[in-house]
């Protein structure tokens, strides 16, 4: 699946030149945590959140914030007086937020995310933002997710068990055998922690058609 294929295509903005109060109000509003801000033409250029918002002045942490940036350059500590202080969404806002395009893989949206620890990502079509793929979307792509279409029978089991232990699953060079019987899947082999032996059992339920996984593990 790609981002074009989950993203939330109606999207509330917000424009830079709003006020930070008007983004809290708005994201209170609509029960949102994050807003992309677009400007008069359309393009995306940042995005405001609850973490752009958690070190305002109003919420008394200026004495927080300076004793925390005491040893910071002079440019950092005068950028980060801006965002606690500014009342406009253009000053507070993330800059150059993390961006896809329509026909980025759901498997590299949920990366960036965790690579960037954010909870949206805009969709730009040539800079111009046409939706936004938040965690909720992954969530429900997870829900609507065909169920595995491996072949059934207890041969065509083993080997999609088999392929699937050596998957970036932890379980590579472990010497794991696989034998399936009547849709009951044994696990052979030595596997000293509980991790891995969970890991491999995992890897088997994974596999359509089974009807049960039993392990024989030597710890």
């Amino acid at each position: 699946m790609r981002a074009k294929d989950v993203m939330t295509t109606r999207i509330i903005t917000i424009s830079p030149d709003n006020s930070v109060r008007h983004a809290a109000e708005v994201m209170i509003d609509n029960s949102v945590s994050g807003i992309p801000v677009v400007d008069d033409e359309g393009h995306l250029v940042g995005i405001i959140s609850e973490g752009d918002l958690i070190r305002r002045t109003e919420l008394g942490s200026r004495g927080v914030a300076s004793l925390a940036e005491m040893d910071m350059p002079a440019e950092k500590r005068a950028d980060s007086y801006v965002k606690r202080s500014s009342w406009r969404v253009g000053d507070v806002m993330t800059q150059d937020p993390v961006t896809i395009d329509e026909d980025t893989s759901l498997k590299r949206v949920a990366q960036l995310m965790q690579e960037h620890s954010i909870k949206r990502i805009p969709v730009t079509r040539t800079g111009e933002l046409v939706g936004i793929v938040s965690r909720a979307d992954l969530l429900q792509a997870v829900l609507s997710a065909k169920p595995d279409a491996t072949a059934t029978g207890d041969e065509a089991i083993q080997r999609s068990v088999t392929i699937r232990l050596g998957e970036n699953t932890g379980l590579e060079g472990l010497d794991i055998k696989v034998t399936v019987a009547d849709g009951i899947v044994h696990l052979w082999g030595n596997v000293g922690t509980a991790e891995c032996r969970r890991a491999a059992r995992v890897v088997a339920e994974s596999v359509r058609g089974i009807k049960g996984v039993i392990e024989h593990f030597n710890a």
